[in-house]
Order: structure tokens, then sequence, then C-alpha cells
């Protein structure tokens, strides 16, 4: 097969990738680039795709995770997400057993659970967020270190 073909491949799947931005193709590019060097030094065509299977697949396992920790670490969490981690403040005692609880956090008020049906958690306690299912907040008591 002719290098030409196998860069109009790689094209093809750059502009897929300009188009998605969400790293869908780019490991195929890799692969593209690695079949059109074989093709230009006179590879077999099996030879080609072997290496275009490959090279992708590689790139794809080995190259992805880090690819995808490496774009999302500056990510802002947003909507309910942003609250795992911070601070409220129990506005109703937190009871599992009894149904009861809610905390206020940016001036917004929660339903709220603990992690143990055995743990009461008083008004007035400064909680930190762990968990949110649904519409409830599973909090933990804060304690200073």
């Amino acid at each position: 097969m002719e290098p030409i073909i196998w860069l109009a491949i790689l094209a093809f799947f750059l502009v897929v990738e300009a188009i998605t931005a969400g790293l869908a193709t780019i490991w195929f590019a890799g692969g593209a680039l690695a079949a059109a060097i074989a093709a230009y030094l006179g590879a077999e065509i099996w030879l080609q795709i072997l290496l275009f299977l490959a090279v992708s697949i590689i790139l794809l396992i080995f190259t992805r995770p880090l690819a995808v920790k490496y774009m999302s670490k500056d990510l802002e969490k947003t909507n309910v997400n942003s609250l795992i981690g911070k601070k409220a403040v129990v506005t109703q005692k937190i009871d599992n057993l009894a149904q009861t609880g809610q905390v206020k956090i940016n001036d917004v008020e929660w339903l709220a659970r603990s992690f143990s049906d055995e743990e009461k958690i008083p008004e007035n306690t400064v909680v930190v967020i762990r968990e949110i299912h649904g519409v409830t907040l599973y909090v933990k008591e804060f304690k200073e270190d």
C-alpha cells in the first residue's frame, strides 16, 4: 500500500480527534503513522496492517490512562460534586434510625445522614461531606487534627 494512503488515514484520525477533542482517535493516528513509515520503507501490506494495529493498541493501553489523568487533573468539580470534602453545619440533628437530619452549606439546606446508624450528630455541629447519593449528603463530624 502506498504511504500516501496511510497518511490520508492519519489525517482522517487527526481531523476526527480535533473535532471530538476527547482523546478518541489519537491512538489510531499513531498507528497510521507507523504504517505509513513502514509503507515508505517498502514493507508488505500485511506488515503495515499489523504495525497499524499493534501500535494503535499499544498506545491505547499504555498512554490513554496517563493522558486521561493529565487532562482531567485541572478540571474543577461542578454542581453537587463540588460539595464533596466541604464543611457544612448541622441544622437538624442527624439520626439515621429516626430518618432526620439536615445540613446547611452555601445557604442551601440538604438532607443529611451519617455513615453509621449508631452515630447521632447534634445541631450546630460542623461536618464534612464525604459522599452524595441523590439529594442526601453523607457526612462525618469534622475533627481538627
